[in-house]
């Protein structure tokens, strides 16, 4: 099975790019085989590869849905497909006008909701628009979903061949090698010791630690983690929870069976309720 890893922007350039890894899962080996890196400089790129004829899955790294509590707020529509058409026409500056709108008169701490897998993963609130602005990257990346036919377990039908889920590095990362940081985009903080955790995640990535907890191990070369800003071992991290969601797909993917279908739900074994390794 061909499986995809993304790590995404909502604003691609030649200076930072969509990353792309592709890989080829050997399921009856449990062994996830990286093959090529690939560098979208547009939105449009981005769509092209949404519109690549199947079979594949996908991790993408960006939020999918919102919060239930500011959907039902805020007064949006009341499913998840309604209410990322809304959000697409309001355009860019009107959807972040909207959510500013929305904070400005709430109390501090009460500003910016999580989705229940955020809370699960330590992820950042879908509305976030500085900084990380995970809510920008919703905005860019749902909606062509949306657009692309794509299947989303849980979320869209589709084509069954073309299936996406959401991943989340972050949380893999954590259960592989703990809080340690492993990447800063500024080169004045791009330190030894970020290096040295960096190949701590693909160590474990390649090694029992993967193995145990997602039934799968990674065959992929050690440069992936000499880049300072980690984005080809962000898109291999996602790589290995969708292909984790592949072997799943007999349960839902790996969905909780509490999951929320306006909010979307992570592709991580590693979270409650998504029953571990699925070999």
């Amino acid at each position: 099975m061909k499986v995809i890893g993304v790590d995404f922007t909502s604003a691609p350039g030649r200076r930072k790019p969509i990353v792309r890894v592709d890989c080829d899962l050997d399921e009856s080996a449990g062994r996830l085989q990286y093959r090529a890196t690939g560098r979208i400089e547009s939105l449009a790129g981005f769509e092209a590869l949404l519109a690549e004829p199947g079979p594949w899955i996908a991790g993408l790294d960006f939020p999918f849905g919102q919060a239930r509590r500011f959907i039902q707020t805020i007064g949006w529509p009341d499913d998840w497909a309604g209410y990322v058409d809304h959000a697409a026409s309001l355009g860019r500056r009107g959807f972040r006008d909207a959510l500013d709108a929305y904070r400005a008169p709430r109390a501090v701490g009460d500003k910016e909701h999580a989705r229940r897998d955020d809370r699960a993963a330590g992820s950042i609130s879908p509305q976030k628009l500085y900084g990380v602005p995970v809510g920008l990257m919703f905005f860019e990346g749902a909606r062509r979903l949306r657009s692309s036919g794509v299947f989303v377990p849980g979320l869209q039908a589709g084509d069954a061949r073309r299936i996406v889920v959401e991943g989340y590095p972050g949380v893999l990362a954590r259960h592989l090698i703990g809080r340690r940081s492993y990447k800063n985009d500024a080169k004045a903080k791009q330190t030894i010791a970020l290096r040295q955790a960096r190949h701590a995640l693909l160590d474990a990535l390649r090694g029992p630690p993967l193995v145990e907890s997602h039934g799968l191990l990674v065959d992929a070369p050690d440069r992936l983690a000499e880049d300072p800003m980690a984005d080809e071992l962000d898109a291999l991290v996602c790589a290995a929870q969708a292909a984790w969601a592949w072997t799943r797909r007999d349960h839902g993917f790996g969905q909780p069976p509490e999951g929320d279908p306006l909010e979307g739900w992570i592709a991580e074994a590693s979270l409650p309720g998504r029953g571990g390794a699925g070999r």
